[in-house]
């Protein structure tokens, strides 16, 4: 059996708990907030049989997709409001999935 944690965009979280349950996978969903662009982000823990790990990968890959959104550069303060910023672009989304092996697990 393996532990999978799963850091995800907040705009996929839905869609991805959605597919994983109706595969009769069980999921907890935990919030969680990146460091660089300090949004919110999803993290979901699952306990996965390892024949089914792949399974599981191939639905992350088809639903969590990356992306681009612009991040403002901030403002000097001593410039006027009629100066144009220019934004830059990053590419967000996707999925980190960490896989650990798991010695033992019970329902209780």
């Amino acid at each position: 059996m393996k532990l999978l944690f799963t850091v995800i965009q907040d705009k996929d979280a839905s869609e991805l708990l959605d597919a994983l349950m109706e595969n009769g996978f069980r999921v907890t969903r935990l919030s969680s907030s990146g460091g660089f662009l300090r949004a919110g982000n999803t993290t979901l823990m699952l306990g996965v049989e390892n024949e089914r790990v792949d399974e599981v990968l191939d639905l992350i890959g088809k639903i969590c997709k990356t992306r681009e959104q612009p991040v403002p550069t901030p403002l000097i303060p001593f410039m006027r409001s009629t100066v144009d910023t220019p934004e830059e672009k990053v590419v967000v989304g996707g999925a980190s999935v960490f896989c650990i092996d798991v010695e033992r697990f019970e329902k209780i």
